[in-house]
C-alpha cells in the first residue's frame, strides 16, 4: 500500500487515557506529594531533554532525503507521538490532581489516603500496603490505589478491627495489625 494512503494521526485515540488508570466518574484524583513531584519530574524530562533530543534526530533524519524508507524518520515520528502522548497524559493528571499529605493526618490510628497498614488474612498470612493515587499505584511494590477493594475494605479501620473483603474467589477477613503514616516534615522557617 502506498504511503500516501496511510494515515497518521497522533491525535485520535491517544488522548484518551489508558483503560488502567481511568479513573471513575466524579472520582477525585488524591496523590500523594511523593508522587505528584514524580509526576512533575516525569513531565519536565520529557518536555526538555527526551522531546528535544527526538526533535533533533527526526530533523537530522528529514534532511537525509526520502522519508518513506528512513528508519530513524519512521521511528523518530512515532517516538515523538508516544512523548506527546505521555506529556498530554501527564499535564491532564497533574491538572485535576489533589495533593494530600498523609503526614498531617490528625486520626493516625484509623486508615486513610497515605496509610501503611499491615494486615493479616484469614490463612494467617500477612501484608503491608501503603494506600497511594491512582498514578502511583504498585502493587507488587505494596502501594495500593485507594480505590482498591483491598484499600476500600481497611479505609476508616483501625488497629484491631476485622474488616471483610469481597473478592470473585469468595470472602475474605482481613485483621488489621498496625496502622502507620509518614512523620510530619519540620517546618524550617
Amino acid at each position: 500500500m502506498n504511503k500516501a494512503f496511510v494515515k497518521e494521526s497522533d491525535a485520535d485515540e491517544d488522548d484518551e487515557l489508558p483503560e488502567a488508570v481511568a479513573l471513575p466518574a466524579g472520582v477525585r484524583n488524591y496523590i500523594t506529594p511523593e508522587g505528584y513531584a514524580r509526576l512533575r519530574d516525569e513531565l519536565t524530562h520529557l518536555m526538555t531533554v527526551d522531546r528535544p533530543s527526538v526533535v533533533q534526530i527526526v530533523s537530522w533524519a528529514a534532511s537525509n532525503g526520502d522519508r518513506s524508507e528512513n528508519g530513524d524518520y519512521l521511528y523518530g515520528k512515532k517516538r515523538l507521538r508516544e512523548i506527546d502522548r505521555r506529556m498530554r497524559f501527564l499535564t491532564k493528571r497533574l491538572d485535576i490532581a489533589e495533593v494530600v499529605d498523609s503526614a498531617s493526618q490528625p486520626n493516625r490510628d484509623h486508615v486513610f489516603f497515605g496509610a501503611t497498614v499491615t494486615y493479616a488474612d484469614k490463612e494467617g498470612e500477612t501484608h503491608t500496603v501503603t494506600i497511594v493515587g491512582v498514578d502511583e499505584a504498585e502493587p507488587l511494590q505494596g502501594k495500593i490505589s485507594w480505590i482498591s477493594p483491598v484499600a476500600r475494605a481497611l479505609t476508616k479501620a483501625k488497629i484491631g478491627d476485622t474488616v471483610v473483603l469481597r473478592t470473585p474467589a469468595g470472602i475474605d477477613e482481613l485483621d488489621i495489625l498496625e496502622v502507620s503514616y509518614p512523620e510530619p516534615v519540620a517546618d524550617a522557617s
